[in-house]
């Protein structure tokens, strides 16, 4: 923030601090002024398309109180209107989204403190006014406040917080924001260039392709484990606009021009990635809602069956699967994932780390999450769990890890 206020203000070194008092403060409010108009549009989008209840799943019984929220499964369709809005905006010629990438320097700064902000209010309200009985404090203010204390936070009955700030804003925004540098590149150039619409459509495909399967989301380790503080909101408010749109960010003003062979086979293979992602949520999700009676792969699934004791004494019983792309690794889905991600960069070519950044980021988040997600299923289903590695002795990469 104070590099990039010190940059765009005139005043000299000695006085950096009246700089970034006078213009900073504008900035920040001007800035805030738009931030607030998307963040309305985004919640507008959130109570009012059309949407059908579904209950999420808790993914640790053994550790919840079995709340089960009801969610709107309108994701697809909010994300369809935010993005034929911002398009039709532009196209109509009422805003220039341009504007929004030479400003970014005052918008995520608006972020940054508004989001500190709305992590306070967040500890506040987890002690004063929680929205369930999954929550409450561990006695120490600096966990409480990076953890959360709520694992469902909402405001009234319908607004809930971390669907919010997770999907309406932390997802839509990044879709947003890669088009926006798609069309600041071709307002500056006149063209985009082709590394330029890789990454764009890359990105797209997989943000859709996240809302398609937002109700799979609900039951992921994001809402039904980790709680609603700095570390999931302050990251999906500040982080994913900033780090995740990142390699779009810099092919703006460094363009490459891949060929069209080199572009279309970046394309396809990012593409098929995507896909493998997708049917790997989408082969689980199948498995779950049918209780394992199922094709996997064109054949009955090879499963076993789990039984857990929750904090009530109460014995239940899960099925684990095994077979697919399940009995490849343990959470090979991240391998795909990750693979989407490097193809959307790569058209950076290797110029500068600055793309790369998100990828590795990604990486080390998606190996650390394997891990903590294993030691809870030893934690809940102990010697079955032992059953489980045996069949499926890998925990990513096939054959190495």
């Amino acid at each position: 923030m104070v590099l990039w206020f010190r940059h765009g203000s005139t005043s000299n070194s000695r006085g950096w601090c009246r700089g970034f008092e006078a213009s900073g403060r504008n900035r920040l409010l001007l800035r805030g002024k738009s931030l607030l108009v998307s963040l309305l549009l985004k919640l507008r989008c959130s109570l009012c398309c059309l949407e059908r209840g579904l209950k999420a799943l808790s993914l640790l019984p053994y550790l919840s109180c079995r709340n089960q929220p009801v969610y709107k499964a309108n994701g697809l369709a909010a994300y369809a209107v935010t993005l034929i809005t911002y398009l039709g905006l532009w196209w109509f010629g009422i805003f220039n989204p341009a504007i929004v990438y030479d400003h970014l320097g005052e918008i995520y700064s608006a972020l940054i403190v508004g989001s500190l902000i709305f992590c306070v209010f967040l500890y506040i309200k987890g002690h004063l006014a929680p929205s369930s009985t999954d929550s409450g404090s561990t006695g120490n203010i600096i966990i409480d406040f990076y953890w959360g204390m709520e694992l469902y936070p909402r405001i009234g009955k319908n607004f809930d917080i971390k669907v919010f700030t997770n999907c309406r804003f932390g997802m839509m925004s990044w879709a947003v924001l890669t088009l926006t540098y798609c069309i600041k590149q071709y307002e500056e150039n006149g063209k985009v260039a082709d590394s330029m619409l890789v990454n764009t459509a890359l990105t797209l495909v997989y943000v859709t392709k996240f809302f398609w399967w937002e109700a799979g989301y609900w039951n992921t380790m994001d809402i039904a484990h980790d709680r609603a503080g700095f570390y999931i909101c302050w990251g999906c408010l500040v982080w994913v606009p900033s780090i995740y749109t990142s390699p779009g960010m810099y092919l703006v003003s460094h363009p490459v021009n891949l060929g069209t062979q080199l572009a279309l086979f970046i394309l396809v293979a990012g593409v098929l990635c995507v896909y493998v992602n997708y049917d790997c949520d989408r082969q689980r999700q199948e498995f779950r809602r049918t209780n394992g009676k199922c094709l996997i792969w064109g054949k009955a699934p090879s499963k076993i069956e789990a039984t857990y004791r929750t904090m009530k004494g109460e014995t239940k019983s899960s099925l684990l699967l095994t077979s697919g792309w399940w009995g490849l690794a343990r959470h090979f889905h991240y391998v795909p994932e990750i693979l989407a991600a490097f193809f959307w960069t790569v058209p950076a070519l290797f110029n500068h780390f600055l793309p790369y950044f998100y990828v590795i980021f990604l990486t080390i988040l998606l190996v650390d999450r394997a891990k903590r997600d294993d030691n809870r299923c030893q934690c809940k289903y102990q010697k079955y769990w032992k059953q489980y590695c045996a069949k499926v002795p890998y925990r990513i990469i096939p054959g190495i890890y």
